[in-house]
């Protein structure tokens, strides 16, 4: 049956945004100086205004004072670096209220065998609409965001400011192909040049945004393309909306096409599978869709706190599965879902989570769990 399917993307200057970057600043921080550091750093951010706070268990020493310049450094590489804005790393206020944590928890992680951090369901997908495995709507939503931010970065759009969004809306035929495109809704902060120049924003998003990320064989004459639909956007960023880490969940995985089980992945370390398992859980999606042995999969796997071994695998293929294929034990079988096993598939130990935050989970190439090495091996279930 065709369908149409929205995806959203924000940039890093959006308020929830940058909260999840200052997070894993800070994780990676702790990681860089000791691998096996306990962090669960939450952030919120308003006008002039910057708490961190949660738990972390560490041999490394990182005072507030150095906590306080990852995230003033952090706001400033956003690029909120004008006091102008309402919220600029040189002058926002910055709190920190990180602390120990809690023993109770800690004695079901640490072990002669890691247990989870968490109890909690988590999913991974994949699917063969694009070439990096992921569905079509998130996938063009998130290059419109990242290349947004590539504009005002580089000063190739000069007045654009830090916060912005994408959405897209994919139009699928009766064989579940992309057909064309429904919608595009790209809404960005600017500065007051521009403000009673809509005309000449539009134009230059329309130009050196839109046309040289989107498929021109998709835009049709009826594809609604909607910039800055409000007009003006001046007021953006934690000025204009507070902003939490986690609240950009589906943002941060498929946009919504595949089911999420609820959990946040920044500010929180490798044994919180939360985070690991869900990466896992991609990682093993994306193979068995590079195998080929289905079209789509979406993998859920559980844990209950302190216990190593999951409580569930399921696989779900969507229908486009190799018939009477055990794809549970398929996945038992080769791939290791205690988080100790997760961790050195995955080469978790290291500070590799800010470009997460920033960029994307998922669907970006170089990052360990979207390797396909396993897929040669999987073939072989295939006869």
């Amino acid at each position: 049956m065709a369908r149409t399917f929205t995806s959203e993307s924000v940039t890093q200057g959006h308020p929830d945004k940058v909260a999840d970057i200052i997070s894993d600043a800070i994780l990676d921080a702790y990681m860089k100086r000791d691998p096996f550091a306990h962090v669960a750093c939450e952030t919120c951010v308003t006008t002039d205004y910057c708490m961190v706070f949660g738990e972390v268990t560490s041999e490394a020493i990182i005072t507030t004072e150095e906590i306080e310049k990852i995230i003033r450094d952090t706001i400033k590489e956003i690029g909120y670096d004008n006091p102008a804005l309402k919220f600029d790393g040189a002058n926002c206020e910055v709190i920190s209220k990180l602390h120990s944590q809690s023993p109770d928890i800690k004695q079901g992680v640490d072990g002669e065998e890691t247990g989870a951090g968490d109890q909690g369901m988590m999913f991974g997908f994949a699917t063969n609409e694009t070439d990096t495995l992921m569905p079509y709507p998130i996938y063009l939503a998130r290059k419109l965001t990242n290349k947004l931010t590539e504009l005002r970065e580089s000063c190739v759009i000069p007045y654009l400011r830090p916060d912005g969004k994408a959405q897209v809306s994919v139009h699928y035929d009766d064989e579940g192909n992309v057909e064309y495109l429904e919608a595009i809704v790209v809404s960005t902060q600017h500065d007051e040049s521009v403000s009673d120049n809509q005309e000449q924003l539009h134009k230059d998003i329309r130009e050196k945004l839109i046309n040289e990320v989107i498929p021109q064989n998709l835009i049709t004459e009826n594809t609604k393309i909607h910039i800055n639909p409000t007009g003006k956007f001046e007021i953006g960023g934690p000025h204009g909306d507070a902003g939490l880490t986690g609240r950009k969940i589906i943002v941060d995985t498929y946009g919504g096409y595949a089911r999420h089980g609820g959990g946040a992945f920044s500010g929180k370390d490798c044994t919180k599978v939360d985070r690991s398992a869900c990466y896992m859980a991609r990682h093993i999606a994306k193979n068995i869709v590079a195998a080929g042995l289905a079209e789509k999969c979406e993998i859920q796997l559980s844990y209950a706190i302190g216990v190593a071994d999951p409580t569930s695998v399921m696989v779900d293929t969507k229908g486009t599965g190799v018939a009477d294929l055990d794809f549970e034990k398929i996945v038992r079988d080769n791939f290791s879902l205690t988080p100790d096993g997760i961790i050195e598939t995955l080469d978790l130990r290291h500070p590799i989570y800010k470009q997460t935050a920033k960029c994307g989970h998922f669907g970006i190439e170089g990052l360990p769990w979207e390797s396909t090495d396993k897929a040669e091996d999987l073939k072989k279930y295939i006869k």
